[in-house]
């Protein structure tokens, strides 16, 4: 039996309120002010296609020893169209984040908002096939949008994460189809930031009307399925009610239909399909059957049923304690100098040459990346970073350490710096000392603050996050930073 073993989700905990930007543009287009509803996920400035994906595989292969618990996959499929980099495998990137084994198969799907479920049928027909025995898909989408523009109020940031296995199943998979259709709906060509639309009715009529219904007949009978016993009907789209009237033009009941998360989350681009099967597999319960369907150029649809193992399945954060995890944000100008929409003067303590050394960062990989230090096998010392010599004076042992990751162990803040001089795109720039509980102690950088809510002795987990950006070489660096346990 072939289908989903684990699952996991992330949004970003700040939530950008649609009014706040509808105000703002409202001397330029007032027509905006009929959308102003709600609100949509937005991303920090240290957050990016990849950190995010990290933080949705943690969810999905929880484990407090990464180095053991994730030793299992053997294969990583990333899906974005806003992958950072053009030319570098940004799969590779997220595999050393979640201390994956360096044996595994690795790609990078994108160039369609379909990208995310033909990563998953790829991983699917891989396990099945046997060429793969553990998968994990992961999917995030950190779009830019024009100020003032209808996909700046709905669009929104997100990732989600499937393992795929054929042992422990918790939805097995029934059939799938894949439709390849070159109708372009939007398109956005090479060096640019923003998408092209094309007219709306066009999209919907010729679109979504007449290709998605052929995928999801073809997958239902691949499947052996009825429509009629379909409990829910995952479909993304950006057009209010056209999902419940395909759902009822391929016949399906459209009460069977999924929220698409519009309202607080906004659409999550290549992500949103899994984003949303994900939700629909938190509240699905054993016997009931899932059907999803992505539409970009062309139309998957798989047909999914959830068995005993779902019940059993231990507790995650998941979309819905993501989406409960959340901090209004009504900065407008905030999300513009985040999402470099308007250039910020940044002070002369911002020019210098943030030029990475690739060498030293490829020796180093696995503390820069899998915030891997070690452990004394001689007396049991946790250190970071791991040396030679053990840092316990009544030890001293010598070629004694271990690799030992520390990303998801609980840590405390020892001591603690709020510093308006240091430049950051956040400010003040939060930093300090943090020990970990088995451990071991090292300077950290702070994400996610609220300011004059943080002391010492405040809880905090580590997060894979944007330490920096190269400007002129286009570059950026990760690093672990420590955020609140309350954020």
């Amino acid at each position: 039996m072939t289908g989903i073993v684990s699952y996991g989700g992330y949004i970003p905990r700040l939530r950008l309120q649609r009014k706040a930007v509808a105000t703002a543009n409202s001397w330029f287009a007032p027509n905006l002010m009929g959308a102003a509803k709600g609100e949509r996920a937005m991303a920090n400035w240290d957050e990016d296609a990849i950190t995010m994906a990290v933080e949705a595989g943690r969810d999905c292969l929880p484990g407090a020893d990464p180095l053991s618990a994730r030793k299992h996959i053997d294969a990583v499929f990333f899906a974005s169209t806003t992958a950072p980099f053009a030319d570098r495998q940004n799969a590779g990137v997220i595999a050393a984040a979640l201390s994956l084994p360096e044996t595994i198969a690795a790609m990078d799907v994108g160039g369609s908002q379909r990208a995310a479920t033909s990563a998953l049928i790829a991983a699917l027909n891989a396990v099945k096939a046997g060429s793969s025995k553990h998968a994990v898909v992961l999917a995030s989408e950190k779009r830019k949008a024009k100020a003032a523009s209808s996909q700046e109020l709905s669009f929104g940031d997100g990732a989600a994460a499937l393992e795929i296995g054929s042992e422990n199943v918790i939805a097995r998979l029934l059939g799938h189809a894949a439709l390849t259709v070159d109708f372009v709906d939007h398109f956005r060509s090479e060096g640019e930031d923003y998408d092209y639309n094309w007219e709306e009715r066009w999209i919907r009529d010729e679109g979504y009307s007449k290709i998605v219904p052929r995928a999801v007949k073809a997958a239902l009978g691949d499947a052996g399925v009825e429509p009629s016993a379909i409990d829910h009907f995952v479909m993304p789209c950006p057009f209010a009610k056209l999902d419940q009237a395909i759902a009822k033009q391929c016949g399906i009941a459209p009460e069977k239909v999924r929220d698409s998360l519009a309202a607080n989350v906004g659409d999550t681009g290549a992500a949103h399909p899994i984003v949303m099967l994900v939700h629909a597999l938190e509240q699905a319960r054993p016997g009931e059957k899932i059907l999803i369907a992505a539409f970009g150029q062309g139309c998957d649809a798989l047909v999914f049923e959830a068995t005993e193992a779902l019940a059993k399945l231990p507790k995650r954060t998941g979309i819905t304690g993501s989406i409960a995890r959340r901090k209004e944000e009504t900065n407008y100008l905030k999300f513009l100098g985040f999402n470099g929409l308007v250039e910020l003067e940044k002070g002369m303590r911002a020019e210098k040459d943030n030029k990475t050394a690739l060498t030293t960062a490829y020796r180093r990989r696995d503390m820069l990346f899998g915030l891997t230090g070690g452990k004394c096998s001689k007396c049991g010392t946790a250190q970071f970073p791991r040396s030679r010599i053990c840092v316990n004076p009544n030890c001293g042992a010598v070629d004694t350490q271990e690799p030992y990751c520390f990303a998801e162990l609980p840590a405390k803040v020892l001591s603690w710096s709020a510093d308006f001089l240091t430049y950051s795109m956040d400010p003040p720039q939060h930093y300090g000392m943090v020990t970990f509980a088995e451990g071991g102690r090292f300077l950290s950088d702070f994400t996610d603050v609220d300011r004059g809510t943080f002391d010492s002795g405040a809880e905090v987990r580590m997060v894979f996050r944007i330490k920096d950006f190269d400007e002129k070489r286009g570059f950026r660096r990760y690093f672990w930073k420590a955020v609140p346990q309350t954020a």
